[in-house]
């Protein structure tokens, strides 16, 4: 089994450190929460990614503070919903006390919500908190290019990571590369995308050399392309699996056909930032 310790870490643009395998509550039920988070700090997880939307934090905290772990040993991210761009502050001092904890290691303003033209103002409001010390780093989730640029347009802070869909059929690549440009980490969500690679043969190839499965071999083309991720499984014997892909790496040729798969817009199965006003 993988140790804890073996997780890779990548800095952050503000001298932070980030693990680069975390597990993700996304759908996860709120009464289920807190046992499927321990079952996930018990298969060595220590980084975790919630959202004030998720309507789980509660059971993260609790999960946590069950746990024993050290604080400083855990990393835990949160997301600023959209409808409180206005009173990011106060949203944020309600996760805190939701999740039970005196400070996050991240925080990110989930969408951006252009035509309502507010994420500049959360984004000042997540300033504040950063300057408060009560979240380490700050960052964006589904942020494009215009949306980035108006951040630095008028802040002087530039988002740590921003967290996007990215997987095989869909990589984003020109978001990607901007981000990377000014400094900004990627983080993938969905990176498996519900197993769509399943019936790929160039894929199942690559799974069968390593003695992995298809989702295995996947989360590690974006671990060794240098992305952020946090796999959900409500299943403790999918969460070991998943958290089990740090004693392999791929080749430049193996990386090469999981990068020929992407299908562009065709293959994107979440929202579009530019266009998603859900509030």
């Amino acid at each position: 089994m993988t140790s804890t310790n073996s997780v890779p870490r990548i800095t952050l643009n503000d001298g932070n450190e980030i693990p680069q395998l975390g597990f993700g509550v996304f759908q996860v039920e709120p009464e289920k929460t807190a046992d499927v988070v321990s079952s996930a700090l018990e298969a060595g997880y220590r980084h975790l990614d919630t959202a004030a939307a998720y309507k789980n934090e509660k059971g993260v905290g609790d999960a946590i503070k069950a746990s024993g772990i050290a604080r400083d040993e855990l990393f835990v991210t949160t997301k600023l919903w959209n409808a409180n761009h206005k009173r990011a502050v106060e949203a944020f001092e309600e996760s805190l006390e939701k999740l039970q904890l005196d400070h996050v290691d991240l925080y990110l303003i989930h969408w951006p919500l252009p035509m309502f033209d507010d994420y500049l103002e959360a984004w000042q409001g997540l300033i504040e908190i950063k300057e408060s010390g009560r979240a380490k780093s700050i960052g964006v989730s589904n942020f494009l290019p215009e949306h980035l640029q108006k951040l630095f347009d008028n802040t002087d802070v530039v988002p740590a990571v921003n967290q996007i869909e990215i997987h095989p059929e869909f990589q984003q690549i020109e978001l990607q590369q901007f981000s990377l440009q000014h400094g900004i980490e990627i983080e993938a969500w969905s990176p498996i995308a519900s197993g769509q690679l399943s019936d790929r043969n160039d894929v199942k190839a690559i799974a069968d050399k390593y003695g992995k499965t298809v989702a295995q071999v996947t989360l590690r083309w974006h671990l060794d392309e240098g992305r952020i991720i946090f796999p959900k499984s409500n299943n403790a014997d999918r969460q070991k699996e998943n958290f089990d892909i740090l004693d392999f790496e791929l080749t430049p040729e193996e990386l090469e056909v999981f990068d020929a798969l992407d299908r562009g817009e065709d293959g994107r199965i979440g929202a579009n930032p530019a266009t998603a006003d859900f509030r």
